[in-house]
């Protein structure tokens, strides 16, 4: 059976990271894009509660919301889609998403809502910056997408996926790793209007590593795939012991 594919992403429906893995999910199945209609980078898992949604239909199998990632992927398996996805693949984002990255990215974010409702799913990422090299990347998904359908994931876990911007001959192969760890020095900017008003701007600064070989930081710096596993229990079972042990 045809396996069903849902694409999303947090950089809007017409992203050429968008277009690029669509196209590249048709040959590995019957794909969807449901995506947001405009940029929603660094929502994280937000949803939307205090307006309706509304999503429409662009093209053939390629549907625009007016709401975050993670609307996108519960209307599509809920509504849009007529029966649940084999599979979820979120991407391609323009840029990484490595390390604290993924608890503020949409993208990721729309992988985690796939894993929520019991889709294997995967959120794939370019770390560079333009000129995109899109088709290394897809290429990449669709090795990714072939072996999750073959094989599924443990429960409760997605993929996170960083290809480095680069041609694919130059790659030199796919690492499994760690979430690593950065931290932005100097990250909000005080800017002032013309008439003097204070405002701030967050982005940007110093960048620090975490350093360690295993982490998906390093695999991308040194021109390998990082494949992370992430897993949505996010309890911290060494503290649950010792708080056990010792209670408040």
């Amino acid at each position: 059976m045809t396996p069903l594919i849902l694409v999303t992403n947090d950089d809007g429906v017409h992203s050429p990271g968008i277009i690029a893995l669509f196209e590249d999910m048709k040959k590995v199945g019957n794909a969807y894009i449901v995506a947001p209609d405009r940029e929603r980078s660094a929502v994280s898992h937000a949803l939307t509660l205090h307006r309706p949604l509304k999503a429409d239909e662009l093209r053939e199998n390629v549907f625009s919301v007016n709401g975050t990632p993670t609307d996108c992927v519960v209307l599509a398996i809920h509504r849009i889609l007529s029966k649940k996805p084999d599979i979820v693949v979120s991407g391609i984002n323009m840029g990484a998403n490595l390390g604290d990255d993924i608890t503020y990215s949409g993208t990721v974010s729309a992988a985690i809502e796939g894993t929520i409702l019991n889709v294997p799913s995967f959120a794939i990422s370019l770390a560079g910056d333009k000129p995109f090299h899109y088709e290394t990347a897809a290429a990449f998904a669709t090795e990714i997408a072939k072996y999750i359908l073959s094989r599924s994931l443990p429960y409760d876990t997605l993929l996170n996926v960083n290809v480095p911007d680069m041609a694919k001959n130059e790659i030199k192969g796919i690492k499994i790793t760690k979430q690593g760890k950065r931290i932005y020095d100097n990250a909000i900017r005080d800017i002032y209007s013309p008439r003097g008003d204070k405002y701030y701007w967050i982005g940007g600064g110093e960048l620090y590593w975490e350093r360690g070989e295993d982490m998906d930081s390093h695999a991308v710096q040194n021109s390998y795939v990082s494949v992370t596993p992430i897993h949505l229990d996010m309890t911290n079972y060494e503290a649950l012991s010792d708080l056990i042990k010792h209670p408040i």
